[in-house]
């Protein structure tokens, strides 16, 4: 198949290339610093690219993904997560191509008592701007794209790129001795992109659509999976357990994340593993390049 890997220098982007180049006709495009450059915000830009290079399929990996700039830079992420995708879809549709679009679990507004999940069709209900343009970009590719999957994931963390997994090494590493705060009250599952690309190589395969959650296994706080990533990295730290209350954001965010691939699980496609596990084989493949990368 030809494939545009769309958002290519992010963290799944990458990922998604690494596992789909050996089977597939890739292209890939993104804002800068690639194949082809790309404004999902600019539906000529859009329709222009994607009428001259025709894929079957398009992998929507872009986003604006901060948050808290999402609060104060709004008409921005409204053009990046709701327009975008609305433009994409669109096109793809005239031109026969499928469209797999990755969204969030903060379409949800985590009051959710934990630690029940939200299943596909739950109730959405954002609570922050990050959150409502997802939801839109979500509405609009069910609108103008027939033939979709949405993917909604969570706490996403890579080999290439910032995230919150090399944030904690960074501090640790930088001053062991320095107490690291961290929130014990939110609570989701920590999803290593490979993981996820491997699942997009997997739907690409059938003739599936419609909204799946694609998360890893099983659930921490953000305090948990840090400490479980240090201690398996083997390195010294220092880490405290706060409330979200405590740790102020400009962003609303919610308590509960905790997603449920129940429609993965239906049609047997399910390749998502306990969290623990993930970090295990995260840690046992890029141990050395992570230390360097944080020492630097």
């Amino acid at each position: 198949m030809k494939i545009l890997i769309i958002g290519c220098n992010g963290q799944l982007g990458k990922d998604c290339y690494t596992l789909l180049s050996p089977e597939h006709e890739l292209v890939c495009s993104d804002i800068a610093n690639a194949g082809y450059k790309l404004d999902i915000a600019d539906p000529v830009q859009v329709d222009s690219l994607l009428s001259s290079l025709r894929p079957q399929v398009l992998i929507n990996c872009a986003a604006y993904t901060d948050v808290d700039k999402n609060e104060t830079e709004t008409e921005l992420a409204w053009k990046i997560n709701a327009d975008g995708p609305g433009n994409l879809a669109r096109t793809a549709d005239r031109i026969g191509a499928r469209l797999v679009h990755v969204s969030t679990d903060y379409v949800f507004d985590g009051n959710r008592e934990i630690p029940l999940p939200y299943f596909e069709d739950d109730p959405v209900s954002p609570i922050s701007q990050y959150g409502k343009s997802k939801l839109a970009g979500e509405q609009a590719v069910i609108e103008h794209c027939p033939s979709h999957l949405i993917l909604r994931t969570a706490w996403l963390y890579s080999a290439h790129g910032p995230n919150f997994l090399k944030t904690m090494l960074r501090l640790a590493l930088q001053d062991a001795t320095r107490e690291l705060n961290v929130v014990n009250d939110q609570y989701g599952s920590l999803t290593w992109s490979y993981t996820l690309a491997k699942q997009i190589k997997k739907l690409i395969d059938t003739e599936l659509s419609g909204i799946f959650h694609t998360t890893a296994e099983g659930y921490s706080t953000w305090y948990e999976g840090a400490c479980y990533f240090l201690d398996r990295m083997g390195v010294e730290y220092r880490m405290a357990p706060c409330t979200t209350a405590e740790y102020p954001t400009p962003a609303t965010r919610p308590a509960n994340s905790i997603l449920e691939n129940k429609n993965l699980k239906d049609a047997g496609l399910n390749c998502f593993v306990h969290w623990q596990a993930d970090i295990d084989s995260y840690v046992d493949s890029f141990k050395e390049s992570l230390l360097t990368e944080a020492a630097t």
